[in-house]
This record gives C-alpha cells, structure tokens and sequence, in this order.
C-alpha cells in the first residue's frame, strides 16, 4: 500500500491526502508510465539524456493550469535543445491535445497520468480525494536525479516560475 501524506496540502483551504513519497533534492526519479496519447505510452526513459522540467497541474482546464502550461511553453523556446518539458495532468489526450491546440502550445509536451494514476503515487502528488495530482514542479538532471522540487501546499497558487526555469538553466 502506498504511503498517504494527510494534510500535505489543501485545496481552497480544504486539507487534502497526498499519496506517495515527498520526492527531494537528490533524490533518483522514479520511472513514469504516461500516456502521450490514447494508444501510445511514454516513460523516464523516452527523456534519457535531457534535462527535464517536468510541471504537474490537476487539468488543463482551470485557470491556474492553464497560465502555468502557457509560461513553461513560453519559457521552452529558449531552454535549449537538451531540455525537455513536460506538463503531466490527469485530463485525456484527446482533451489535452485539444487545449494546446486552441492555445498555441507547441513547446511543452502534454502527458496524461489518467489511467493508472502511476505518475501520480510514484512522485507523490496523487489527490486521494479528488484523483487528481497535485500542482507540483520536478526539474531532473540529464542522469535524472532531482535537483529543483516544489510542491505547492494550496493547489489554486500558482509555483515559482522563476526558481524553476532557473534551476534548469544552471543545468543547460
């Protein structure tokens, strides 16, 4: 059974259950299996070799998420070719691929932790009451160790943009 991190973290005020670990600095990240589409699954390993910044956001379609799916995309463009980034939420697919469509996002990839909630228990943000994650950031070195967490104690904050896009710069 999965460990539970009770009242972790709160949305609109409301303690929430977290269940997984509290990833940390230097920490070795944990295998992922996402869907990048319906039929077609990705893991750490598609990534091998690049700098990640991964940005978890409960669904695309809320404000909050929104903004930060649209300043990562924006900040991807001058990361450089060994950086990947990647926005991890539970939406569908289809649902994803049809928001960056009508956003113009072109930088960022859209992967969905929908089925398995895998992602979600491995690096600790799985909402037990909502079956959402939680609006966290994870940046992974090329070797993918962690080097910059946040896990955003109220879920409707937005996360340090800047304190992420730094911390992968210092990697590129």
């Amino acid at each position: 059974m999965s460990q539970e991190r009770n009242g972790a973290a709160t949305f609109k005020g409301n303690p929430i259950t977290l269940v997984g670990p509290e990833l940390k600095v230097g920490d070795k990240a944990p295998d992922f299996n996402l869907n990048k589409s319906l039929v077609e699954n990705v893991s750490l390993k598609d990534y091998s070799g690049k700098i990640k910044l991964i940005s978890v956001v409960p669904s695309i379609d809320t404000g909050v998420c929104d903004a930060q799916t649209r300043r990562f995309n924006e900040a991807a463009g001058s990361l450089g070719d060994n950086v990947v980034v990647l926005t991890v939420s539970v939406d569908l697919p289809f649902a994803q691929a049809r928001w960056c469509g009508a956003a113009g996002i072109d930088k960022v990839v859209l992967l969905s932790d929908y089925k398995a909630h895998s992602f979600g228990e491995s690096y600790g943000v799985y909402i037990k009451e909502l079956g959402l994650d939680q609006r966290s950031i994870f940046v992974l070195d090329a070797n993918d160790t962690i080097q910059y967490v946040e896990y955003l104690p109220e879920m409707t904050e937005h996360p340090n943009y800047e304190q992420a896009i730094n911390a992968v710069k210092a990697l590129a």
